[in-house]
């Protein structure tokens, strides 16, 4: 109900009482984030309490303000209740020096004051008192903070606070109130397409039966306007309270604030804020977060709410443009405003990362014991699973423990040794390892990484400025990046160690079935929608997705007329490593010549690898292929400018071809929309399976000791996935019309058949004789 303005004690009193300056230098004690590394900490405090004490106790406090009540809610760590004495205790687990921390953090302490004042007034105490508990997570020694109130004194107290966010929460419930009165009298701002309406309806069933719903939807279909438009109606019926919309790439998200700039045209009102990543959004030339590099971390947390409250009550659509603006008027961090932001709009537009990674998602939205009325848009979701492995999974090189140990060796003896130890433990797993090997137990390893997260506190803490004082906090990051990710192994983890001739030797925590991870997440929600134009096989990806069998799936067919595309595979040409040979690279590029002299125009040539393209271009240059027509590169690490430059070459209109040369799964084989006449084919060289190594036989094992096949999981599925990402570069619109050129003969095989789209369903086998007449025949 939009009258119910609700927030979690934590992100009550951070967001009103905090105060002062951003800066990276401090130790992880005095940040947030890293308290919450001590679950397991909490818990052994907990069980050591005794009968007096009762732990994770949830509170909850009604507040009428005017037409709204503030509901606010959290859990208490725990309650300890004595004859004489109640006591509210909030623990925070950390790796510091407990002597460095001489008071306990005001932001925590008032965490315990609120829960403190909502259980004296539910229980109509007099007195009460709170007690911080802070315990080192590697040695667990405790140190504790105890201080009594009178009820009056926190009443007092309490009241200001609440008194302080009435304004924001009055400001949500009236933005909230103009919002749903301006949907109910939008309308879908198009003319449906075929399948469209039956589209937005499952999503707006999903959403009511707080489901999950995966959509396999061709480029074309509308897949944008034809999810965000249900949730929008959704959220009017109170089905929903916020919206996050996820994508893997910048244009996507693009594509996301033109939807609703589409609905606002309409009468839609409703606030979006789009998170840019922090690189993008910093004025600074260097990245330094602290108050003496960068004047707009000094005092930061004095001014930013001000400055948050401009954002929000004047901008109804807050791109990075519109947060410098304000960043610079208020002198404030554009990128840590634009995270403020999202609490006060409607819609947040974001990378994955901000709601599954652990190191980077929003923890007032996503943190322990925190759910919210959400629903997920998870756009291109093909892309989710190898993110979510990556987000999931961590590494550390033994190769890094040395070079830190050579840094910090003449100003800390004490950490030197505890890095030494590191390193033999690794040393001890190097001699084990040819290749690779799976690891069963790290257990000692991991004690002597949380001796050294003590180390690397106290050191870091005391040594603010040295030379190399990046690489140490760089390294320290990963550690402790480690460490978290260790908390999640399961049985859907597989440790291993490696020996690559290029990194050097590793230890890796390898997350295989994302599902588990990803649904914890997404629990925290009302409703999912997955959608992307390649979802094939949908059991794959609702098994590493989601993994419920309850879970919906909608195909929507193409509303394209096949007339307009020619679909051929050839024959007589494979990319496989036992062929790639100059006779091969010779048979490739005559079928590039010949489809791309046929009819001048745009085509982008795909290849499997940087190296294999390299090779054939060499071919084309050779044979003066450059002297006819205009050909491109990809680059590899092409910066957002270069690949700007690079398709503004695909210009319409061409009297002679252009021949792109890219690489199947980079840059330019998805995101990119090149309508009409811009692009009119795409020649795919190979499958697009990934490379054999190490972690994808391991990928294979983990799903052949579950009966299923290892093979398709590991390597058909995410390459067969690459080639229709590239394919459905050129049929983008009614009006477009061009060709699909498939170069290796294991296209022909039932295996690779099985996973084409329906709208795949009429195709051409090709050779090089018959390939100038199809192609002819289809352009005449």
């Amino acid at each position: 109900m939009i009258n119910h303005i609700k927030i979690s004690v934590r992100n009550l009193v951070e967001f009103i009482l905090r105060g002062g300056d951003i800066d990276n230098r401090r130790g992880a004690y005095s940040d947030k984030d890293a308290m919450q590394e001590g679950s397991r900490i909490h818990r052994k405090i907990q069980k050591q309490m005794g009968s007096s004490y009762t732990a994770e106790v949830p509170l909850k406090i009604e507040i009428p303000i005017d037409e709204f009540v503030i509901s606010l809610e959290g859990r208490a760590d725990g309650i300890i209740i004595k004859e004489d004495e109640v006591t509210i205790d909030e623990i925070k687990g950390v790796y510091a020096d407990l002597s460095y921390i001489e008071e306990p953090v005001f932001v925590h302490k008032a965490q315990a004051m609120c829960y403190a004042y909502i259980y004296g007034m539910q229980n109509d105490l007099q007195n009460i008192s709170v007690q911080m508990t802070y315990c080192n997570i590697e040695t667990e020694v405790i140190k504790r903070f105890h201080e009594s109130f009178e009820f009056d004194q926190l009443d007092m107290w309490f009241r200001s606070v609440i008194s302080e966010y009435a304004k924001w929460a009055r400001f949500s419930y009236q933005s909230k109130k103009i919002r749903n009165r301006s949907i109910k009298g939008i309308e879908f701002p198009f003319e449906y397409r075929s399948g469209q309406k039956e589209l937005a309806v499952s999503v707006y069933k999903t959403i009511k039966r707080r489901k999950t719903l995966f959509i396999q939807a061709p480029t074309g279909v509308g897949k944008t306007m034809s999810t965000i438009f249900p949730t929008v109606k959704a959220m009017g019926e109170e089905l929903g309270d916020k919206l996050f919309y996820l994508t893997a790439k910048t244009i996507t998200r693009t594509v996301a604030e033109e939807g609703f700039e589409i609905l606002r045209s309409k009468g839609l009102q409703i606030k979006t804020a789009t998170i840019t990543a922090k690189d993008k959004l910093c004025i600074c030339e260097e990245k330094e977060c602290n108050p003496d590099a960068c004047p707009y971390a000094k005092g930061h947390y004095d001014r930013i709410n001000e400055a948050v409250f401009a954002v929000v009550s004047q901008n109804d659509n807050i791109t990075r443009d519109i947060l410098i603006q304000y960043a610079n008027e208020y002198t404030v961090c554009p990128f840590e405003m634009c995270l403020d932001v999202t609490y006060w709009v409607d819609v947040i537009i974001c990378d994955y990362n901000y709601v599954f990674d652990p190191n980077v998602f929003l923890r007032r939205y996503f943190s322990d014991g925190v759910k919210g009325d959400y629903i997920f848009l998870v756009d291109e979701a093909h892309n989710l699973v190898e993110r979510a492995r990556q987000m999931y999974s961590a590494e550390l090189f033994k190769d890094n423990f040395l070079e830190i140990k050579r840094v910090v060796s003449s100003q800390s003896k004490s950490l030197a040794s505890v890095i030494e130890k590191c390193n033999k433990h690794l040393l001890a797993m190097k001699k084990l390892c040819n290749n690779y090997v799976v690891m069963h137990d790290i257990d000692n390893f991991i004690i002597e990484l949380l001796r050294l997260m003590t180390q690397m506190e106290k050191f870091l803490e005391e040594e603010k400025i040295f030379d190399e004082r990046k690489k140490v906090l760089e390294f320290y990051l990963n550690v402790r990046n480690f460490l978290k990710i260790y908390e999640l192994v399961d049985k859907s983890y597989v440790i291993y160690v490696e020996n690559n001739s290029d990194t050097g030797f590793m230890i890796k925590l390898l997350c295989v079935d994302t599902s588990t991870n990803l649904r914890a997440c997404l629990n925290k929600g009302n409703a999912t929608v997955f959608f992307s134009a390649t979802l094939l096989p949908i059991k794959y990806y609702k098994e590493l997705l989601s993994n419920n069998v309850e879970d919906y799936a909608v195909y929507v067919h193409s509303p394209f007329d096949i007339k307009k595309r020619l679909l051929m595979i050839a024959s007589d040409v494979s990319s496989k490593f036992t062929r790639r040979n100059r006779e091969e690279y010779n048979k490739i590029y005559e079928y590039i010549k010949q489809v791309v002299q046929i009819k001048s125009g745009n085509y982008i040539v795909f290849f499997p690898s940087y190296s294999f393209m390299q090779d054939v271009y060499e071919v084309a240059i050779e044979n003066g292929l450059d002297h006819e027509m205009e050909l491109l590169k990809q680059k590899s690490s092409m910066l957002e400018e270069e690949r700007e430059l690079f398709l503004g070459n695909f210009k319409p209109n061409r009297d002679t071809s252009l021949v792109a040369f890219c690489v199947l799964g980079g840059v330019f084989s998805e995101g990119i929309d090149l309508k009409l006449d811009r692009l009119i084919g795409t020649i795919i060289v190979g499958t697009g399976l990934p490379m054999v190594c190490n972690e994808r036989e391991l990928l294979k094992q983990y799903y052949e000791e579950r009966g299923e096949n290892g093979f398709d999981f590991a390597y058909l599925y995410p390459g067969m996935n690459k080639v229709l990402q590239a394919a459905g570069r050129v049929i983008r619109t009614d009006f477009d019309q061009g060709i699909i050129l498939l170069l290796d003969e294991r296209f022909n095989g039932k295996q690779y058949k099985n996973l084409f789209p329906k709208e795949w369903e009429e195709y051409k086998v090709v050779n090089q004789l018959t390939l100038e007449p199809t192609v002819e025949e289809f352009w005449g």
